[in-house]
């Protein structure tokens, strides 16, 4: 934990114009941006406020050096961010109170991009993991499940990636993209054990839901869940490592996330 936590820093510090960049220390292996700039593209779910930079200040100043200042402005979800359990789950851990050993560790990737790309609705099912284990033995304990469904080949346009292009509370009955089954978060809950759960569309749910049942099983067992995922293209099914930090917003339900992984290509 102590050298995770350590990556976890420097990653920090990266730069955010890289996408990926070499790793010589603590470990072989590149590092993948999964994580989405938040600009006036950024995706939000069509009853949220789009994301806004001002300027405050920007230019040379009468002392001769050069000063800039923004002031940005936001909904919790939106752009590539992480949900937490209060979000469907009375009482359960806020934005300020998961515990980092939630968000830093080994991902494996559930590619059902074939399926989905065919389906807007499609949902991820047991079989889908099941097909997985008989490929690659069984989920490791304590892993952070990312699915892939292809969708992020569509960011950032939100008729393809969404459904629907619209905005405003009528648009929501327009959403079309993959989620995930409740009997397959249910699955995940009962029969396995994992840490996080992420993917590459605007929610763990699929468009079409109206109760986000998937969403109530996962957080009443405190799992907390990565949406709008970028860059999942670039993952090996296991053998990378993932560390998600979101904005530590106190009692939050949710928060832009910078997520990245670490690959070894070996």
């Amino acid at each position: 934990m102590r050298i995770l936590l350590s990556l976890a820093i420097g990653v920090l510090l990266w730069s955010c114009t890289n996408t990926t960049a070499p790793v010589s220390d603590a470990w072989e292996g590149e590092w993948v941006d999964l994580t989405y700039p938040f600009d006036e593209q950024t995706i939000y779910w069509p009853t949220a406020d789009k994301f806004r930079l001002d300027t405050v200040s920007e230019g040379m100043t009468d002392k001769g050096y050069y000063y800039s200042a923004f002031e940005f402005c936001a909904a919790e979800h939106g752009g590539t961010h992480l949900d937490a359990p209060v979000h469907f789950a009375e009482g359960k851990q806020a934005m300020d109170e998961i515990p980092l050993e939630r968000l830093i560790g080994d991902a494996i990737v559930i590619n059902v991009s074939e399926r989905a790309l065919k389906d807007q609705d499609y949902l991820v099912s047991v079989a889908d993991f099941e097909e997985w284990e008989a490929e690659n033995g069984s989920l490791p304990e304590d892993a952070i499940v990312l699915l892939k469904t292809g969708y992020g080949k569509f960011w950032p346009d939100r008729e393809s990636y969404m459904g629907t292009a619209e905005i405003g509370a009528a648009a929501v009955a327009k959403l079309h993209f993959p989620g995930l089954a409740p009997e397959a978060a249910r699955w995940l809950v009962e029969q396995r054990k994992i840490k996080a759960i992420g993917l590459d569309t605007p929610s763990i749910d699929y468009g079409q839901s109206t109760l986000f049942e998937s969403h109530q099983i996962l957080f009443e067992a405190n799992i907390p869940a990565f949406e709008n995922v970028a860059n999942l293209d670039r993952l090996p099914s296991q053998g990378s490592k993932v560390i998600a930090l979101p904005m530590k917003i106190k009692d939050g339900s949710g928060g832009p996330l910078r997520i990245v992984a670490l690959v070894n290509r070996g």
